[in-house]
């Protein structure tokens, strides 16, 4: 390329050229770390660090894990391929096979969204899928030249995210299995050994229901809990976002006195976890007003039928499928209102033991299980 210029105008044309290719990397960069987040609120990456560069574009957001890997990679393919001879062939094989499993997406989401004509269907699948598969066909001569590059690539990625999947669902399955059922709390609230610690517990499971094994485990090594423990699990779900008074589902869990909760929190794929602070509030004031619908829910079964315009209590029932959002949410304001009404006492003085447990502090309760490999395991599955 930079031989076809010569003379005065060869140092405008690479300065030309050098700007373009950054720019191009650049799109490719961002595209990287936008498909890297997304596959960690869907689980199926292992966890990197995501720092969010702009407050005002929630997609925007750069992985110096990534960063790193792919600055390392480009140097080793410079060196490896040497020519852009070879490194075209790689990208070549590349780009008509993201054109192939486009297409065949855009089929699925014709026959099973948009529920289109069966023979419309058909007509788009032989027109561009055959055409895409006779300009794949003829790329892949290439393959020994450098396209074994992207395929073997996409391989080595394709292994980590399943191996991260298995060890992940073997942890899930494992929690499942050895969970603790309520009367466990029921007996730590009858235990006169057990210490109450002021603030905030938050430990977090992947379990919907149940105890998780690790509350066990912890109160056997410190046999005190916190004022409000809270068993929190993170779920995301198919759908790009969450809207805000459906993200926090409650349940408590008996006796009430103990101030023990679950609680799901849903994000989709497009949400931004918040700040450490910003979620604390979020939680809290979901908290709250999950208890004033539990009280409205309460009284509205003892006046008797009573005509409503929405849900008014959340509860997490036995598993995802089951989980309904909360009707008209209760703002902070409004929770403020409350306190200060002198509405029923047993509700105002629970609200203000909530916010007196916020303001000692939220403490980050983390378990961590390790997954191994039993002795008589393949070597495979050991590796």
């Amino acid at each position: 390329f930079f031989f076809l210029f010569s003379g005065p105008i060869y140092w405008p044309e690479f300065v030309i050229a050098v700007a373009a290719a950054i720019i191009a990397s650049q799109a490719m960069i961002s595209g990287a770390f936008a498909i890297i987040s997304q596959s960690l609120a869907l689980g199926c990456f292992p966890r990197v660090k995501v720092v969010h560069t702009s407050a005002k574009y929630e997609g925007q957001v750069y992985i110096p894990e990534i960063n790193y890997f792919l600055m390392i990679a480009c140097v080793i393919v410079t060196f490896a391929f040497k020519t852009t001879t070879n490194i075209g062939n790689a990208y070549g094989i590349a780009v008509v096979a993201v054109m192939l499993i486009t297409t065949s997406m855009l089929t699925l989401i014709m026959l099973v969204i948009w529920k289109l004509s069966i023979w419309l269907i058909i007509l788009f699948a032989a027109v561009f899928l055959g055409s895409e598969l006779i300009y794949f066909s003829s790329v892949l001569y290439k393959f020994v030249q450098g396209g074994y590059l992207p395929l073997s690539f996409s391989l080595v990625l394709m292994l980590i995210m399943a191996t991260w999947h298995y060890a992940h669902k073997q942890r899930y399955l494992y929690e499942l299995k050895n969970k603790v059922s309520s009367d466990y709390v029921k007996d730590l609230a009858n235990n006169p050994d057990i210490g109450r610690l002021p603030g905030i517990g938050l430990l977090y499971s992947e379990l919907v229901q149940g105890i998780p094994p690790i509350f066990p485990h912890f109160i056997e090594n410190v046999p005190s809990v916190h004022s409000v423990v809270i068993f929190v699990s993170i779920k995301s779900i198919p759908i790009s976002k969450v809207l805000p008074e459906e993200r926090f589902l409650f349940r408590q869990v008996e006796p009430k006195e103990f101030r023990v909760f679950r609680c799901v929190v849903r994000y989709g794929y497009k949400d931004v976890i918040k700040e450490a602070r910003e979620f604390e509030r979020q939680l809290l004031d979901s908290l709250i007003n999950f208890l004033l619908q539990e009280k409205l829910s309460v009284e509205a079964e003892q006046s008797g039928p009573l005509k409503k315009s929405g849900p008014v209590a959340i509860h997490v029932e036995e598993s995802l499928d089951q989980i309904t959002g909360n009707g008209d949410r209760v703002s902070s304001a409004s929770i403020q209102n409350v306190i200060r009404s002198g509405g029923d006492d047993e509700e105002e003085e629970e609200i203000q033991f909530l916010q007196k447990s916020m303001d000692q502090g939220v403490f980050y309760l983390m378990g961590e299980a390790d997954v191994v490999a039993h002795k008589d395991s393949s070597l495979v599955k050991k590796f």
